[in-house]
């Protein structure tokens, strides 16, 4: 089996599914929701059978899982052992719906070993975030690295997801920051991509589905960020069940930043 695709050949599909279609019928779509509280429309429907033509076109022999499949369709990729092409057709849907301009297409290559390859587009600004296991990362062709500029917790900007933190972390944070400053945009993919790109240096989510972080969490360790579970585990793993994350973009600040999270949990 191939399992080098061509990056420009796969940021090709990505960004046609998302100009023809995401960019192309913003206005005046129609939301529902899903069994599990989450919303999905027909353009995220219509991105997810775009995407699954081209690649089952061009890589007939890699599965395919996307967030828009049900729960059996998706274990059933999993418990095969074999790669798979795992897509967020749209990240942020909340976002996209209520014409905030954050969200994102976001599609990995996974083996059995983990994320080989990532790809993360944002229409709204025409950014294109990808990288290759062991391969670096890159911002529309150009390297990209984690900043460098802050090192203390003082000086950092942290994306925090508080809506899925334990309840205990989520009202210390909020009453003893050791951060700067605070963002959440409400797309996974992109939070991942921007620490990346050096706009957060500190990240922290409770809860993230495979097809949320598989690419965009490749691309944060490509540009030489660490991340792991709060409960210690590696970030990525071959499951449905959501992960919780905890990231910062050197090692310095990432032991900074868990022995903050650790010392707030710990607290009586």
């Amino acid at each position: 089996m191939n399992l080098d695709p061509d990056l420009k050949q796969l940021a090709n599909i990505v960004m046609a599914a998302a100009d023809d279609i995401i960019m192309a019928q913003a206005d005046g779509v129609c939301c529902t929701t899903k069994a599990d509280g989450s919303p999905v429309t027909e353009i995220d429907l219509a991105v997810q059978e775009k995407v699954r033509s081209e690649l089952s076109r061009l890589w007939p022999a890699i599965s395919f899982l996307s967030e828009e499949m049900s729960s059996l369709e998706q274990q059933s990729v999993l418990d095969s052992g074999n790669s798979y092409w795992c897509l967020d057709p749209l990240d942020g849907t909340t976002n996209y719906v209520t014409s905030i301009p954050l969200f994102a297409i976001s599609l990995a290559l996974v083996s059995p070993e983990g994320c080989e390859i990532g790809l993360v587009y944002d229409p709204s600004r025409k950014e294109l975030f990808s990288a290759r296991r062991g391969g670096g990362a890159a911002i529309n062709g150009e390297s990209l690295h984690c900043s460098t500029v802050a090192n203390e917790l003082a000086d950092c900007i942290a994306a925090v997801d508080f809506k899925r933190l334990p309840s205990k972390l989520r009202c210390r944070l909020a009453e003893s920051a050791p951060f700067r400053s605070q963002r959440n945009i409400g797309t996974v993919a992109l939070e991942w991509c921007w620490m990346a790109a050096g706009r957060f240096q500190l990240y922290l989510h409770g809860g993230q589905k495979l097809w949320d972080y598989a690419a965009g969490e490749l691309i944060f360790r490509e540009a030489g960020g660490v991340a792991q579970t709060l409960e210690g585990e590696n970030a990525f793993a071959h499951q449905l069940a959501s992960r919780s994350a905890i990231a910062a973009g050197n090692e310095r600040l990432f032991g900074l930043w868990h022995d903050s999270i650790r010392g707030l949990l710990n607290e009586d």
